[in-house]
């Protein structure tokens, strides 16, 4: 290679150094073997409060005695030729774990020390703001267990909104008023409606349930009000009762009222007046005592101006409307249903699941466009397909998981990696540092403060040869 190659493969070189101190994710800071700055990158004046042109050609050693890094790692590095690692404080309030190198020569002389610096400042503040996290689920704990006694079928009221809903249900519930319970598909509108008669005069009557929506309109009728024998084809010989009589002393649910067809709506609304009803083939009334609850996730008042729910009808039904707001607009009650279902699934399957702290945040961010039901569903799908004890992050389904990412973007001073990746950037380099500074996995454990097991499963997870 003649001189010309020679000075140009040098001047490539230096070029792409410079690429990797300007483009690395961690700050470099490159000096000579005596600790004066020959390379480093422009991110230097947000971090030290000085610029580049400042601290080239600058000696650590005296930067060091200006308080501007402090203490110096790489003059640390320069005094025991082996690499170093310290947490250290800028002017600026940041927080950074500091890692430098030394490069020898051939001959064995400090000919250079390579710096890297890594900003804790976000991932401690994170840290912070889940532990305040995890204090606000604790105090979650004593109520939710209060609502373990008095709710044993799953109805949590946290939430200024869900704690109203209760209030109001113990109102209604000493009368005989129809009760109308309107929300989003999932929110929880049967449990409410159980709710009821148990604290009514009704609690020892049959609560009786029937989803308009799920059955077919030509069997609907049958089934609400009832048939006599030889009535139709098919039907039994001895005819059957209806789902209206069977709530006869009781309380009857109707979910889903909006898919109830125009016909049937008009022979609903003269049982509601008249206390009466005839079984599809008969001409005989039958008297029938029962509170209706009314159920559905449509627009039941926008249905009547399009001609597709009877007015008469609706007016009857929406005596006392119950208004369930979606989980999205309720976070408080979303942290309790998580600890209850849990709760509850542990106990149905024998198992001792846990939510990792990450998990139970990544949940409560989640939008739930399918409410508590939804929720429900993600729980114990994780439940039972999860192998470890502990539900970490990697378990979510991959749409909670998206959003939670998602949000966290768009959040100021969020890393574009999860809380536990950059926790887990942080252990393995402490990991990295007690394995070069202590001898056997015993020291380690003394040095991290952790037990030697824990060691030698952090040195096989971050494949670090001790």
């Amino acid at each position: 290679m003649d001189k010309h190659q020679h000075t140009a493969q040098e001047e490539w070189l230096r070029q792409v150094l410079e690429g990797i101190v300007e483009t690395s994710r961690d700050h470099l800071i490159i000096t000579d073997g005596e600790g004066f700055i020959r390379m480093i990158g422009d991110s230097c004046e947000d971090m030290y409060g000085r610029s580049k042109d400042e601290l080239l050609g600058r000696n650590v050693i005296e930067l060091e005695q200006e308080k501007v890094f402090y203490p110096s790692v790489t003059h640390m590095v320069m005094q025991k030729n082996i690499p170093q690692t310290i947490l250290q404080e800028t002017k600026n309030g940041q927080q950074l774990m500091v890692s430098a190198y030394p490069v020898f020569s051939g001959e064995g002389k400090l000919t250079a020390v390579v710096n890297y610096s890594h900003d804790l400042t976000e991932i401690l503040e994170l840290k912070q703001r889940y532990e305040s996290m995890n204090q606000q689920l604790k105090q979650f704990e004593s109520e939710i267990e209060e609502l373990r006694e008095k709710n044993q079928d799953g109805m949590v009221a946290v939430s200024e909104a869900m704690m109203a809903i209760n209030r109001l249900i113990k109102k209604v519930a000493v009368v005989d008023s129809t009760v109308l319970i309107l929300g989003e598909s999932g929110v929880g509108k049967n449990v409410i409606a159980k709710e009821i008669p148990r604290n009514s005069r009704r609690s020892g009557g049959d609560f009786v349930e029937i989803n308009c929506g799920s059955i077919p309109e030509g069997l609907l009728e049958s089934e609400l009000f009832g048939y006599e024998a030889g009535s139709f084809t098919g039907a039994a010989k001895t005819g059957k009762k209806g789902i209206i009589e069977m709530a006869n002393g009781g309380t009857l649910l109707l979910d889903e009222l909006g898919e109830l067809p125009l016909p049937l709506q008009a022979k609903l609304l003269k049982v509601i007046q008249e206390k009466k009803l005839q079984r599809i083939g008969s001409t005989q009334d039958r008297e029938v005592d029962f509170r209706l609850i009314a159920a559905t996730n449509r627009n039941l008042e926008a249905m009547v101006k399009e001609g597709k729910f009877r007015q008469d009808l609706y007016f009857r039904l929406n005596v006392v409307p119950i208004h369930v707001p979606p989980l999205r607009e309720r976070p408080e009650d979303i942290a309790a249903l998580i600890r209850v279902v849990l709760r509850n699934l542990n106990e149905r399957y024998g198992l001792e699941k846990r939510l990792d702290s990450a998990t139970i945040a990544a949940l409560m961010q989640y939008d739930w466009p399918g409410n508590v039901r939804e929720l429900e569903n993600v729980l114990e799908r994780m439940v039972v397909t999860t192998d470890e004890e502990v539900i970490e992050p990697i378990h979510l389904p991959a749409e909670v998981a998206a959003s939670y990412v998602e949000q966290e973007e768009n959040v100021p001073l969020m890393p574009r990696f999860s809380l536990k990746e950059a926790l887990d950037q942080v252990e393995e380099k402490w990991m990295r540092y007690a394995s070069e500074r202590c001898r056997t996995t015993a020291e380690m454990a003394d040095f991290l403060g952790i037990s030697q097991p824990s060691v030698v499963r952090k040195l096989q997870k971050y494949r670090i040869r001790s």
